[in-house]
């Protein structure tokens, strides 16, 4: 039985009576509260490598780890936009009523930062393990750590929606 559009499972009531426009201001102050962590994580992240230039090793580096570190660079630039982008979208927007859709760009935005920082994450990971000990296991060690990564931020999540949601 539904209760305007709650649906109840075994007497228990799932989701919020709640209006559009309530839902969009809940669900912003929640993607905000993501996106702060987020963004800390790169933010520090992104600063760091932007000194490694500045570094004397730098010049010591292979033509393929100063690639890799450009690669890593443009990866956190990018990053950075698409994480700061909800920030943006919601000043530029606020007071024209369209935070519903609003919601929607901010989160796509998130969730293409968090796709753009596992790859920011995995290129400075490779870059620093080469450097730091130019064995054949890297490439095995970033891989098992992006699977970990893979398996956080997108399969256990993905799981639960699946796995309790009927939507």
């Amino acid at each position: 039985m539904t209760d305007q559009g709650a649906r109840v499972d075994s007497g228990r009531r799932r989701g919020r009576n709640e209006t559009e426009e309530e839902r969009a201001d809940r669900m912003w102050t929640e993607l905000i509260q993501e996106v702060r962590v987020a963004q800390m994580g790169v933010q520090i992240l992104f600063g760091f490598l932007l000194t490694v230039v500045f570094t004397p090793k730098y010049d010591g580096l292979s033509d393929t780890d100063q690639m890799i570190y450009l690669v890593t660079v443009v990866l956190g630039a990018v990053t950075t936009g698409a994480l700061i982008g909800p920030v943006s979208l919601h000043r530029i927007v606020a007071g024209r009523r369209v935070k519903p859709q609003a919601v929607r760009w901010a989160s796509r935005l998130t969730l293409l930062g968090l796709v753009l920082l596992l790859a920011t994450t995995t290129a400075s990971l490779l870059l620093i393990l080469r450097v730091a000990t130019h064995d054949g296991f890297v490439p095995y060690l970033v891989a098992g750590v992006v699977f970990w990564y893979l398996l956080c931020w997108f399969g256990i999540p993905l799981w639960t929606r699946y796995r309790h949601t009927t939507r």
